[in-house]
């Protein structure tokens, strides 16, 4: 019998379980032949998962690097070795699908977290103004001394014992001046509580 032949043979004969149980010794001809006899099947379970053919390449890949270094692991009495590559498969593109999956959602948090809606900076900046113009005539509308109180308030930032000190009246004053003002500035404003 011929050397070749015969290695063609026994290798015919050869199954996933026996490949597997070399390919942990380290035999290369034993991976390469369990790759050919299933490299097919795997990836086709992989790419009904994936359905991305770059992704299920490289999810096959990443599995038969995982079946080089864990042959060892494989016990017979468990199931059959396809069964076993077929487990490892699965659980792999799941991971994968997981995996994508999380990382859209994340792309799309963030993305509308830093979202920056477009708007009109013309109109803003007339809006702004306008209402300004509305809060001076308004202000016009106090007396000079509830204006002098609400605009050291709310445009020079004092409080009312910082005001009361500046102006030299005791502090209930500049709060009832304070009060009034608002009040007259809602009414004059249209503000309804």
């Amino acid at each position: 019998m011929d050397p070749d032949t015969g290695d063609a043979l026994s290798g015919m004969r050869d199954t996933a379980e026996d490949r597997l149980a070399r390919i942990a010794r380290g035999d290369q001809r034993a991976f390469a032949d369990l790759y050919d006899a299933t490299a097919a099947r795997i990836f086709g379970l992989v790419r009904r998962l994936l359905v991305d053919p770059a992704q299920s390449e490289e999810v096959t890949q990443e599995i038969y690097l995982e079946i080089w270094q864990t042959a060892s692991r494989y016990q017979p009495e468990r199931g059959s070795a396809m069964s076993w590559m077929l487990t490892m498969a699965h659980r792999r593109a799941v991971d994968r699908v997981r995996a994508s999956q999380s990382s859209r959602e994340r792309d799309v948090k963030v993305g509308v977290r830093d979202y920056d809606r477009e708007y009109d900076q013309v109109a803003e900046h007339v809006e702004i103004t306008l209402e300004g113009e509305r809060v001076k005539r308004a202000l016009a509308g106090l007396t000079e001394l509830q204006r002098e109180a609400v605009e050291l308030a709310y445009y020079g930032g004092l409080t009312h014992s910082e005001i009361a000190a500046r102006l030299h009246v005791p502090v209930g004053t500049i709060k009832t001046r304070i009060r009034d003002g608002m009040i007259r500035l809602r009414d004059a404003m249209g503000v309804t509580s």
